[in-house]
């Protein structure tokens, strides 16, 4: 009997718990994703992150440290160096010694779409 107990537990966490790291699968980026991570961007994230995304936003001036610039190439960025589920977990759960708070408020899907947005400001890399 505990032998079928821990098979079916098995089962399951394989089909439907998140990935290893903790996160869901990114889902497909779409307009509508991309529409609400902006209109979320514009609410939550502007202030500090500044419209253009380049770490000037009116609240942002005075933290320390200084908001990240999403204008810099993508694998510069301090807490993502390039890694897109890095930026979700960033969102979710904030930097611990900044300003950065955790969103959990919003949705995965949201957090997601906002992933999205906020990558989209990136420059691209720098040929070596």
């Amino acid at each position: 009997m505990k032998k079928r107990l821990w098979i079916v537990a098995a089962v399951v966490g394989f089909f439907f718990l998140p990935a290893s790291n903790g996160h869901p699968k990114p889902p497909q980026k779409t307009p509508e994703l991309l529409k609400e991570g902006k209109k979320i961007f514009e609410q939550a994230c502007a202030s500090c992150h500044g419209d253009k995304g380049d770490g000037k936003g009116p609240a942002g001036a005075a933290l320390k440290p200084p908001p990240t610039d999403f204008q810099k190439p993508f694998r510069e960025w301090p807490n993502a160096k390039g890694n897109l589920e890095k930026v979700f977990e960033v969102i979710s759960r904030g930097i611990p010694g900044s300003a950065m708070i955790a969103w959990p408020q919003y949705s995965d899907q949201q957090r997601w779409g906002l992933t999205y947005v906020v990558t989209g400001f990136a420059a691209p890399a720098k040929k070596r």
